[in-house]
């Protein structure tokens, strides 16, 4: 019990020493160079408003510097040895050269229960069915995400219209959400299903809402376990084919697709292996991990990091299994959208636009705001009203 405390007190004295540096490097990056034609950023000035939203982006990042869990340095050898063993099992099976072949059609959809519920006065139905994920014999870290009980039942909150069929919008949240408040929150149903008309199926990810293994949805995906974030993406693909497979059985309506900063990193990664999409809309969507480590984490901690034989190399060559950037998109430019904020301090716009480049530049929108305001930015609106109505998903 005291080595606990004393653990615990030495944990919580490093992260208050981390987190000025951490962020005395986030602030002292230089902005990221600006592009030509459609990508030019907006000019925006600091101002009151907009130095408020960079705020809220910047508690967020802090929150998760002090409060999420990390893997320990005493766990270095292990990660060292399966990093290098899981490189060695996929570049064999071929997957890192072409990730296409880990990603496996999976199976029909049996929902398990699609019961009736409500959350601040709006009803919905809560579908549940069995994910059936389960990484390869001898995958390196599969017995660990196997494990989590809890994440091997899918579920997926539905408004549906009743009356004549209508096109389905499927909307996959960002981290740390999940739930049905903050799903409603983050894709407003009083506009989208009410206002535009569309019925509404929101997934929940893995390790997130009630498919968690922590005291916070989404705990431990960015703990340093490499293999459980190509895991958690992984099965977010399989499970989300299985779902937009079943909306389409049902009624023979098109199906698009919406995803969130880590929800805009899934559907663009489904994009690169489903063709029959009416749209796919990335928002701020993370698509390179690495390149996230390099905005956030100090050079410093990088470079310890290596010192204990984990290679940021080796990592970047497994992330692509599941990086939207290694597979080509299946669904034609014109059904593509992408939207980013000027001013986010969590997903760069690097990251945007190098989507917007593997995509043969589709559709984009840059707002004035940042990560956590994207639903108070009018352009957002704006775009994903366009994307419907060009792809007659919604009237104009």
């Amino acid at each position: 019990m005291i080595h606990d405390a004393a653990a615990l007190a030495l944990e919580v004295a490093v992260r208050a020493l981390l987190a000025p540096s951490v962020l005395a490097t986030r602030w002292l990056l230089p902005p990221a160079p600006r592009g030509d034609g459609p990508t030019d950023l907006p000019s925006i000035g600091l101002s009151p408003l907009v130095a408020a939203k960079v705020v809220f982006d910047e508690i967020f990042f802090m929150s998760e510097v002090l409060l999420a869990r990390f893997v320990k340095a005493a766990d270095r050898e292990r990660l060292r040895a399966e990093l290098a063993d899981a490189l060695a099992f996929f570049e064999e099976a071929g997957w890192v050269a072409d990730p296409t072949g880990y990603h496996l059609p999976p199976p029909a959809l049996e929902p398990r229960a699609i019961e009736s519920a409500s959350s601040f006065g709006r009803t919905y139905r809560h579908l549940t069915f069995a994910s059936g994920f389960e990484p390869r014999r001898g995958e390196p870290g599969g017995d660990r995400w196997h494990d989590r009980t809890a994440n091997r039942t899918a579920h997926v909150w539905l408004l549906q219209h009743p009356g004549p069929a209508r096109p389905w919008l499927v909307c996959v949240h960002g981290y740390r959400t999940g739930s049905p408040l903050t799903g409603f929150f983050q894709f407003s149903p009083r506009w989208l299903h009410e206002t535009l008309g569309v019925n509404l199926a929101l997934p929940v990810l893995p390790l997130h809402g009630p498919r968690a293994s922590g005291w916070r949805s989404g705990e431990g995906l960015f703990s340093g376990e490499i293999l459980d974030l190509v895991h958690l993406q992984a099965q977010a693909v399989w499970d989300l084919r299985r779902l937009l497979a079943w909306l389409r059985a049902r009624d023979g309506m098109p199906v698009g697709l919406y995803g969130l900063s880590l929800g805009g990193g899934v559907a663009a990664l489904t994009a690169g292996l489903e063709s029959d999409l009416a749209c796919v809309i990335a928002g701020m969507p993370m698509v390179d991990v690495m390149g996230l480590v390099e905005r956030h984490v100090p050079p410093f901690i990088r470079g310890l990091v290596e010192r204990f034989g984990i290679s940021f190399d080796q990592i970047g060559r497994l992330l692509r299994l599941v990086s939207p950037l290694a597979l080509a998109p299946r669904v034609a430019s014109d059904r593509l959208f992408i939207f980013g904020g000027v001013a986010d301090r969590i997903v760069p716009t690097g990251q945007i636009r190098a989507l917007w480049e593997h995509w043969d530049r589709p559709r984009i929108e840059w707002h004035g705001g940042t990560h956590t305001s994207f639903g108070i930015e009018s352009k957002v609106g704006l775009l994903v009203a366009e994307a419907l109505a060009r792809t007659r998903m919604a009237a104009a």
